[in-house]
């Protein structure tokens, strides 16, 4: 299964982004509002400029206190992004994400952001493709 299958299936595809200037403590608010798990480091809101995750905050705030909150989410984000693209498999994304110990990754063509796919909706998308390759072996072994 492709990265393009996934994205179709998520109920919304759109991508949450703040800019490097904003503060963590915005950003975690807008965490909490939208119950999410990360929000994208855009500049221009279309590209994929660093990420920043629930965990990324709280590790900072063991690290620092609460003064990491009036701090610029480019202080703390993940600059170093793993993106993939619509083409991609699954499977390999699944083990990036495995490896790499992320959830989130950004689904990015020619510069320009256009989605967020995470662990569960690789798994979910996995466990659904699984489930019919059983139904037609099920039909085959039974002989419809």
């Amino acid at each position: 299964m492709q990265v393009h299958h996934i994205l179709k299936s998520k109920a919304d595809d759109g991508v949450v982004t703040v800019t490097p200037d904003s503060l963590v403590s915005d950003a975690a608010k807008i965490l909490a509002e939208k119950r999410i798990g990360t929000v994208v480091i855009s500049a221009d809101g279309t590209t994929a400029d660093g990420i920043l995750s629930e965990r990324d905050i709280v590790r900072e705030l063991a690290r620092h206190g609460e003064r990491c909150l009036s701090a610029s989410v480019r202080d703390y984000m993940t600059a170093k992004l793993q993106t993939c693209t619509r083409a991609d498999e699954a499977d390999g994304i699944l083990s990036r994400m495995t490896e790499g110990r992320f959830r989130h990754m950004p689904v990015v063509e020619d510069g320009k952001l256009i989605g967020l796919i995470t662990i569960g909706d690789v798994v979910k998308a996995r466990l659904s493709e699984l489930a019919m390759e059983k139904m037609a072996l099920e039909g085959m072994i039974m002989g419809h």
